[in-house]
């Protein structure tokens, strides 16, 4: 895995070698070898599609546990909409949002009203143009990383601005630290995640140097203790003293993003195999008509996250209903959203770079040998891409040949052809 933080890990003793995750993974970054399964750090782009296919539960994610907010003197929960598809809608945001308290924080604050200030600016910047069309979203980590890792010539399309959980977690830190007269290091701001990509990007962030967010924990360990907590609440009157937009709560699902900025020229594309799609598409200058990108790495947006409990198709009726029945604040004016803006707390302060990937050798002669060695494999390869030999495609498993991280005979076909000839 190298140096880089990544939130997906391997249990290696719970890996059988099945080939499920090398098929579903988007950028190539795992192999099978003498039936286990390895993940190359510098392709991985902690999507969780492995998590999801695996049958064996031996990829994990690391995310923080509910003991870790005991370190700060005050603890915050951000709660992304994606939370109340989990549960009925027969429970109220605010009865919500006090059952997350009862698990250990002093305060939870609903991001979906700072879902409503990134989908003003988002608004501001296909607006006014600001970014090559079709402007491309940076809520979901996992896209933005594939983009730097697949299709670096769209990074310019990313609208440079927050995710709605960086920008509630800096405005409400902000603001806790002046109201209540703390150090910065006494608050503890802990999202509760739905994927693992969200856990990257805190401890590893794309366009800002720290995020404010101190941790990251999984909805899947609290559901349980919150559904406890909600039964405890279910006499209690409704609560109130809570922020939340119906229109913001809309960002849990796929489109989401799209309805709150009332683009009318929109694409919504979930599921990292459909964005491929999408991005090669765009690759051979097609979709010209299209102004806005909302894409998402799991299948109908945040609530297919693997994180997640409920059925997402449950989940996703939760959040449409939800956000079609809750009162939702205006957006803000474009002169609000530059005044923001001009603060520099919300903004990207760093470039993000292509990923380069060196699939041969830093020496250019040499990387063109193994390159013209891995043709020579590829054409005496059965090219069905079947999986068996655990690289996801034949061209994967020819680089591997000649990289010195598999032989032929892995290959079955290959194999078969020896056996044969010995045979005879």
């Amino acid at each position: 895995m190298g140096n880089y933080f990544h939130s997906v890990i391997l249990k290696e003793e719970s890996c059988n070698g099945c080939t499920h995750c090398i098929k579903r993974c988007p950028t190539e970054a795992i192999r099978v070898r003498n039936r286990k399964a390895s993940i190359f750090g510098e392709r991985c782009i902690d999507c969780g599609e492995c998590i999801s296919v695996c049958p064996y539960h031996a990829q994990k994610a690391v995310t923080d546990d509910l003991e870790d907010i005991k370190k700060y003197k005050y603890k915050i929960a951000l709660v992304p909409p994606v939370v109340h598809g989990q549960l009925d809608t027969g429970y109220s945001i605010g009865k919500v949002l006090k059952a997350v308290e009862m698990l250990g924080f002093d305060r939870a604050y609903d991001i979906s009203p700072y879902c409503d200030v990134v989908s003003a600016i988002i608004k501001y910047y296909i607006d006014n143009n600001l970014v090559p069309k079709p402007a491309v979203s940076s809520d979901c980590p996992a896209i933005v990383r594939l983009i730097q890792l697949r299709y670096p010539d769209f990074l310019p399309n990313i609208i440079p601005i927050d995710s709605p959980m960086e920008v509630a977690a800096r405005l409400i830190k902000t603001r806790v630290v002046k109201e209540k007269n703390f150090r910065p290091g006494d608050v503890g701001m802990f999202f509760l995640t739905p994927c693992p990509a969200k856990v990257t990007s805190i401890r590893v962030p794309l366009g800002i140097g720290i995020s404010y967010t101190d941790g990251a924990v999984s909805v899947r360990k609290v559901f349980a203790s919150l559904c406890r907590n909600l039964k405890e609440l279910q006499n209690v009157e409704d609560v109130e003293g809570y922020e939340y937009s119906g229109r913001g709560i809309g960002w849990g699902r796929v489109g989401g993003q799209s309805y709150s900025i009332d683009s009318k020229h929109y694409l919504a594309v979930d599921g990292i195999e459909n964005v491929i799609k999408i991005f090669d598409e765009l690759e051979l200058g097609k979709l010209e008509d299209v102004d806005f990108l909302e894409a998402y790495g799991c299948l109908g947006g945040c609530v297919g996250g693997p994180l997640l409990v409920e059925n997402s198709f449950i989940a996703k009726r939760r959040i449409r209903y939800l956000s079609e029945n809750i009162a939702s604040p205006p957006l803000m004016s474009e002169e609000k959203v530059k005044e923001m803006l001009d603060t520099g707390i919300l903004k990207w302060t760093e470039e993000i770079k292509p990923k380069k990937l060196i699939s041969f050798d830093h020496d250019i002669k040499e990387a063109i040998k193994k390159m013209e060695k891995t043709e020579e494999i590829l054409k005496d390869l059965p090219n069905i891409d079947c999986g068996s030999c655990g690289a996801p495609t034949c061209r994967a498993m020819a680089e591997d040949i000649v990289n010195g991280r598999a032989r032929l005979e892995d290959c079955i076909f290959k194999l078969r052809e020896r056996v044969k000839k010995i045979e005879k």
